[in-house]
């Protein structure tokens, strides 16, 4: 069954929530760690060398850390590409692009920007 009026109205409201959420959340992101990283550079200022155990862990912790930017930014680009779907091609939002069914509005409305079915997404 088609999504009603309603169930649209609630699903674009998730989106722009949605949306503000990661973004304020890549925000507050990248002010940490531009917070870090001045005041790892205060604190290179030690007498004592660094140990290569606290290189790897810095490594480790910068990629895990650039891991998490780049899944909050390509999930910011699915939210602002599924408004757009919902904005400038109605027709097409909630309809599954691997089988064309409507996807069920419970799954929208857990992940309002999904674009496909969880039977067509699962392997």
């Amino acid at each position: 069954m088609p999504l009603s009026a309603t169930q649209r109205k609630h699903l674009l409201k998730r989106l722009h929530e949605e949306r503000d959420r990661v973004a304020r959340d890549l925000a507050e992101f990248a002010k940490t760690e531009s917070d870090e990283t001045r005041q790892d550079r205060g604190s290179d200022l030690s007498q004592f060398p660094t140990h290569a155990a606290d290189l790897g862990t810095d490594a480790m912790e910068e990629e895990v850390d650039a891991s998490i930017a780049t899944r909050q930014s390509a999930e910011l680009q699915q939210i602002d590409d599924a408004i757009e779907r919902f904005t400038s091609a109605p027709e097409s939002y909630g309809i599954c692009e691997n089988t064309g069914e409507e996807i069920p509005f419970e799954r929208l409305d857990i992940i309002p920007w999904a674009r496909t079915t969880v039977e067509s997404a699962t392997p």
